[in-house]
C-alpha cells in the first residue's frame, strides 16, 4: 500500500490562510506561522468589533439626540420619557438622524413629548 502524503493538503491550508493575509505589512503577509497568527488574531478584533460598533452607534445616536433636545430646553432622558408616556414609537437611531438633518421636524417631536409630560 502507497504511503500516505499531506503536502497538496498541506499546501492548500497554508494559501488560503495566506491569501486571508494578503495586504499584511512584512513577514505576516509571506510567512505562513506569522501569516497564521496574524489571521487568527485579525479574526478576533472582527468579531469583537462587530459587537462594539452597535454600541458606538447606538451612543452616537443618544448624543445627537440629546444635543437636538437641549435646544428646545427638554434633556435626553425626559424626552425618551416624555415619547413613551405619547406612545411615539420611533427607534433611537431614525430620532438621531432626524434630530441632525431637520431640527424643525425634530422639534415638533420634542414639543409631543413636553405635552405627554404635563
Amino acid at each position: 500500500m502507497a504511503r500516505a502524503k499531506s503536502a497538496v493538503t498541506k499546501k492548500s491550508r497554508h494559501n488560503r490562510t495566506l491569501k486571508q493575509a494578503k495586504g499584511y505589512f512584512g513577514h505576516k503577509s509571506i510567512g505562513y506561522k506569522s501569516a497564521k497568527e496574524q489571521v487568527r488574531k485579525s479574526n478576533e478584533y472582527a468579531f469583537r468589533d462587530r459587537k462594539n460598533l452597535k454600541r458606538e452607534m447606538r451612543r452616537l445616536w443618544i448624543k445627537r439626540i440629546n444635543a437636538g433636545a437641549r435646544i428646545y430646553d427638554l434633556s435626553y432622558s425626559q424626552l425618551i420619557n416624555g415619547l413613551t408616556k405619547a406612545n411615539v414609537e420611533i427607534n433611537r437611531k431614525m430620532l438621531a438622524d432626524i434630530a441632525y438633518n431637520d431640527i424643525e421636524q425634530f422639534g415638533e417631536i420634542v414639543n409631543i413629548a413636553k405635552e405627554a409630560l404635563k
